[in-house]
């Protein structure tokens, strides 16, 4: 069982930046892939971030590429979403989510293809 703990929530202005991190159980996080994915009001599901557990393999969605990055650091089974220049189409529950037993180069834009989902945290930018 694997349990993801999502912080680094909360409200801030357009322009400002942001940092959420997620925190994962389990000795074999670096084999996990892993994703950021976000959900705002009345929309479905989408996909912000991945990156797979050898972490050389990212995606990031076209609405926050130049703006957002994920990265991840082992020795913490952390995985972080750095969101910069943020703006108000970002309000989102955002969640993290983590694959198991894949290659070292998976990863997928797909919310349904993970196994495990933390509880999500909200983000919310002003104009």
């Amino acid at each position: 069982q694997v349990q993801l703990v999502e912080s680094g929530g909360g409200l801030v202005q357009a322009g400002d930046s942001l940092r959420l991190s997620c925190a994962a159980s389990g000795r074999a996080f670096s084999t996990y892939a892993m994703g950021w994915f976000r959900q705002a009001p009345g929309k479905e599901r989408e996909v912000v971030a991945v990156t797979s557990h050898s972490g050389q393999d990212t995606y990031v969605a076209d609405s926050v590429k130049g703006r957002f990055n994920i990265s991840r650091e082992r020795a913490k089974n952390e995985v972080y979403l750095q969101m910069n220049n943020m703006k108000p189409e970002d309000t989102a529950v955002y969640f993290c989510a983590a694959k198991t037993d894949v290659v070292p180069w998976y990863t997928s834009k797909v919310p349904s293809d993970y196994d495990y989902w933390g509880q999500g945290t909200q983000v919310t930018v002003s104009s």
